[in-house]
């Protein structure tokens, strides 16, 4: 049975601090929903309605063009442990790019990386806990580190010129302000 919340309580955090895996949710007013997994230590709560997680580059950047359109964005964890639960977060969120002036006080939380891309920041409006026994077991064997090591083996100036080549709009042509409003990378 479905159970509904106002506030990431301590229990929830919890089980969300103990995942290793969620999923993100996105959707502008047309085109496609995308909906991405996301790993690594990316995620902090940082309060009762409120989570920030650190976006890496990718291949693609459909969650920033969606919350350019509409803002509102759902967060997934299921369990493949012992405890049969999924926990879901609904809210609106805000993008920050590293040129914005809040993105040095949410990035402090987060270990450094060259992968870094945006920073969501997101406003808990409801969580919803359900009983997740259809969902198998894993076992989890480690992070993967790939991203990183590609991410520094091009560096700051080939990871700006890849986003500027591949992030710059959605897979349906949406705008992602992924670079500076002039164009140009810094």
């Amino acid at each position: 049975m479905a159970k509904q919340f106002s506030e990431i309580e301590a229990p929830h955090q919890r089980f969300i601090e103990d995942q290793h895996l969620f999923f993100v949710g996105t959707a502008a007013a047309g085109g496609r929903v995308n909906v991405s997994p996301k790993g690594m230590d990316s995620l902090r709560v940082l309060g009762p309605n409120r989570i920030a997680w650190l976006n890496l580059t990718g291949s693609g950047n459909e969650t920033a063009g969606h919350l350019l359109d509409t803002p509102r964005m759902t967060l997934m964890w299921c369990s493949f442990t012992t405890r049969p639960m999924i926990l879901r977060v609904y809210g609106t969120a805000r993008t920050l790019h590293p040129r914005d002036a809040d993105w040095g006080g949410l990035y402090d939380h987060f270990p450094p990386s060259f992968a870094a891309r945006q920073i969501y920041d997101l406003s808990v409006d409801l969580v919803q806990t359900s009983c997740g026994y259809s969902i198998p077991f894993f076992d989890y064997t480690g992070p993967r580190d790939t991203l990183e090591k590609w991410a520094e083996d091009r560096g700051p100036e080939a990871i700006r010129t890849y986003w500027a080549d591949r992030n710059t709009t959605t897979i349906d042509g949406m705008p992602t302000d992924i670079l500076p409003p002039d164009g140009l990378i810094d």
